[in-house]
């Protein structure tokens, strides 16, 4: 028990009793008067004398009296609690002790577990590679059927391989490449060129190759199709027939081949038309725009050409007449040319009475005037080269969804039915930067090149007129 709530008690206590004691003498003062009152009689007073007056303890007195019992009901509690608390120690200590066992024994069980789940993790994992040995040696037995049918068939049935199975599997297996590497000659058949089936002799090299001698047609055989050869190349016929003799021939031309069951056919080379139509419509319209563009650029570079060549003649033309201030006379000269240059030039002698400024001001809008001319054909030839790869990633794109639309309604079971669609994505992206590189080479080449002209134009124009006022300042000093 609390000291506080001891204390509240005691207090509490103590207060009833003192109440209880306030109240006790006036009871006692009252009832002498109710006893007065009453009538006594006269044997009563003369036989019994009046009891003695018992004296009331006072009100310290019962404080103590109550604080001694509530100090030793204190003691008492005291003593109780401290017993409880250390039956409650004790019986702690015994469930800590309780709870540490149970504890290193759930450690011990759990140590247990792991070891029994490493043990069936590794008894899983030696099942999983019997089984996959099982399926090796099954799938291997199974190979051998198909591959050393005549030499090893074995019948397992049900049952598992067992070794001496193994062994004799490895044995055939070492006959079988002991034969595929020699040279064997047998009796046989295979087919010529022009598809003829002729009988002659077959010398094969393992199983990798064969040459084929017979009166008809010899030579190096390749693969015909469900087993069968035919003659590949005429030109072998004496290395075949050397080989069939037992002779070895200075060079061994040779066909090397995996299996005889599928055909193997000459692949003749693509030629520029063939490559073009498998890039369909869109192959196409770039082989043309191709075209195209390589016609405005021999336009373009006859024109320049023209305009560039004319430069040096036209000022040799009208030199003389200029230095000597007949302007008519280099005007008459300049009709019968022809060409930007002689337009420009023109353009400056006719004008040669003006002011410096004014005339070279109407020699660059001459010039300007003929810039149509010299960039024909330009734009044309680099919107070419734009829009070439552009009809390339149009044809990859076109090619692509054929492609997937094939493989939605077909699968991906036959390569060939893919190569179309990927062939018009290959074919036209192939095209389109084949027209598009060499387009956008010459247009800026040729810009270049026109740019050029026009700076000569107008060197040309400039030294018109300076030789027309060298000209007139040494008329002006002779006179």
């Amino acid at each position: 028990m609390n000291t506080s709530n001891m204390d509240r008690c005691l207090r509490a206590a103590l207060l009833g009793i003192g109440l209880a004691l306030i109240g006790a003498p006036a009871i006692a003062q009252d009832a002498p008067v109710e006893d007065a009152a009453a009538p006594v009689t006269e044997s009563a007073a003369a036989v019994e004398p009046p009891p003695p007056e018992v004296q009331a303890p006072s009100l310290e007195q019962a404080y103590q009296r109550e604080f001694a019992f509530l100090q030793g009901q204190k003691a008492d509690l005291e003593r109780r609690l401290a017993e409880l608390q250390d039956r409650m120690g004790a019986e702690q200590s015994e469930l800590e002790a309780e709870i540490r066992a149970l504890e290193a024994e759930v450690v011990e069980m759990g140590g247990e577990a792991d070891r029994l789940e490493d043990r069936v993790f590794e008894s899983e994992l030696a099942v999983d590679t019997a089984r996959e040995n099982t399926d090796v040696l099954a799938s291997t037995f199974l190979q051998a059927d198909f591959s050393l049918a005549e030499a090893y068939s074995p019948d397992l049935g049900d049952r598992a391989p067992a070794a001496e199975d193994v062994s004799g599997l490895f044995d055939a297996a070492l006959g079988v490449l002991r034969d595929a590497g020699s040279i064997r000659v047998e009796d046989g058949e295979f087919f010529l060129i022009d598809g003829a089936r002729v009988d002659g002799r077959i010398v094969e090299i393992g199983g990798i190759a064969a040459y084929g001698v017979s009166p008809r047609g010899s030579g190096v055989l390749a693969p015909a199709g469900d087993g069968g050869l035919k003659l590949w190349n005429e030109d072998t016929a004496e290395v075949a027939e050397a080989l069939a003799a037992g002779r070895a021939p200075d060079s061994l031309p040779i066909f090397i081949f995996e299996s005889t069951a599928t055909e193997v056919e000459k692949k003749g080379t693509k030629g520029l038309f063939d490559v073009i139509r498998s890039g369909g419509v869109i192959g196409w319209i770039i082989f043309y725009l191709g075209l195209l563009g390589l016609a405005l650029v021999v336009l373009r570079v006859v024109f320049l050409q023209r305009a560039s060549a004319s430069t040096s003649k036209i000022l040799d033309a009208v030199s003389g007449h200029v230095r000597r201030g007949d302007a008519s006379a280099a005007l008459d000269v300049l009709k019968r040319k022809k060409g930007s240059t002689s337009r420009v030039v023109s353009a400056a002698i006719r004008n040669l009475d003006r002011d410096r400024e004014h005339l070279e001001d109407i020699v660059s809008e001459a010039i300007l005037h003929e810039s149509s001319h010299l960039n024909r054909f330009g734009a044309f030839i680099m919107v070419i080269a734009a829009v070439s790869p552009l009809l390339g990633l149009l044809g990859t794109v076109t090619g692509m969804i054929s492609t997937f639309d094939v493989i939605t309604e077909f699968g991906t079971g036959d390569p060939k039915l893919l190569s179309g669609g990927i062939s018009i994505a290959l074919v036209t992206t192939e095209l389109g930067l084949i027209v598009a590189i060499p387009m956008l080479v010459f247009g800026n080449l040729l810009s270049g090149w026109a740019e050029g002209i026009k700076d000569d134009m107008e060197k040309a124009a400039l030294r018109v007129i300076n030789q027309y006022y060298e000209g007139r300042a040494r008329g002006v000093e002779s006179a």
